[in-house]
């Protein structure tokens, strides 16, 4: 976590020149994050390097929100040939670890996290592209393009299409109009602030958002890949939401096919990061979202889905299977 070498000019040339620049964190990206102190002020950089990472989407989505009353970082400055954007300091306090130390408040901080959502879907999206068909079938195909091979299984791929193919119109027709899609709304990416009128939320990493479905960000959030929610929260945060939005259309079934592509999506997202990026702590998370992906599928909306899953990855082979092999 060495500090990219024109953070120094960067910041002197927005006021920030004698602070100081400390290590914070790094994700699943190639992005990587620094608190910037300069006495009693404190910021954060965000090295978001070209031709990896593009921070302009950030920054355009963290003005849209804030416009609308949300709590997204404000931009302090910006650098965009070298990637760098200095940003607000929302603290520490995430909604994961807040929940680690106090878990008799978990009913109470996911409605607010419910409640932000329906609010936000309230207001006209944001101008971005859709959340469509060609999307969800490139994320889904994940799973078939990275976990299948690192477990040694070849799978009929176009029929793993055609499935996915025979469920997403429900999703489609119950998403008009879309709502802004964050895409990663879950308890690493929300942080708890003093800012009543936002919720009292922080939201980050929000800059891959689309316009979509809003069950979407609703799945992010109580099938997150991090950690465990209780299925009876989840079913009180399903039932908050729709009485507060009314959503269109049958929603719990837009919400376990969303489910199922999503988890499957991660899958793969996390057997990539293992074998290609060298990662090998995000196989960890994959016994939870093979947990939960079963759960998605056992919906009957899902049931070509099911039915390519039951024929084509044995129950052997999903699971823990991918710790067996690291660890050979």
């Amino acid at each position: 976590m060495i500090p990219p070498a024109a953070a120094p000019a960067f910041l002197a040339g927005i006021g920030w020149g004698d602070a100081a620049i400390l290590p914070l964190a790094g994700d699943a990206s190639f992005r990587r994050y620094f608190r910037v102190v300069d006495g009693g002020r404190r910021a954060v950089l965000m090295d978001a390097p070209p031709p990896h990472e593009d921070p302009r989407p950030f920054i355009a989505i963290a003005e849209h929100l804030a416009e609308q009353g949300f709590a997204a970082p404000a931009i302090y400055g910006r650098d965009l040939a070298d990637g760098l954007v200095l940003i607000e300091d929302f603290g520490d306090l995430r909604l994961k670890e807040y929940l680690e130390e106090a878990p008799a408040d978990e009913m109470a901080v996911y409605g607010r996290a419910v409640d932000l959502l329906a609010d936000l879907h309230r207001h006209p999206a944001a101008d971005l592209p859709p959340y469509d068909r060609e999307v969800y079938l490139r994320e889904a195909g994940l799973l078939t393009q990275w976990y299948c091979p690192a477990i040694g299984l070849s799978v009929d791929g176009g029929a793993y299409v055609a499935a996915w193919d025979a469920v997403l119109p429900l999703v489609e027709r119950n998403a008009v109009p879309g709502v802004t899609v964050l895409r990663d709304y879950h308890a690493e990416n929300i942080m708890l602030i003093d800012r009543p009128a936002a919720h009292g939320l922080g939201l980050l990493d929000f800059q891959d958002a689309l316009v979509g479905h809003p069950a979407y960000d609703l799945v992010s959030l109580l099938q997150d890949a991090r950690r465990n929610v209780p299925p009876e929260i989840e079913l009180a945060m399903v039932a908050r939401y729709k009485a507060a939005a009314s959503p269109a259309g049958d929603f719990d079934a837009a919400y376990a096919i969303l489910g199922a592509q999503r988890n499957a999506k991660i899958i793969g997202i996390f057997t990539r990061l293992w074998q290609r990026d060298g990662k090998p702590r995000y196989l960890s998370f994959l016994p939870r979202m093979w947990d939960l992906l079963e759960r998605d599928l056992a919906h009957p909306a899902l049931g070509p889905v099911a039915d390519w899953f039951a024929a084509s990855i044995p129950a052997n082979m999903r699971h823990r299977a991918l710790e067996g092999i690291a660890a050979a």
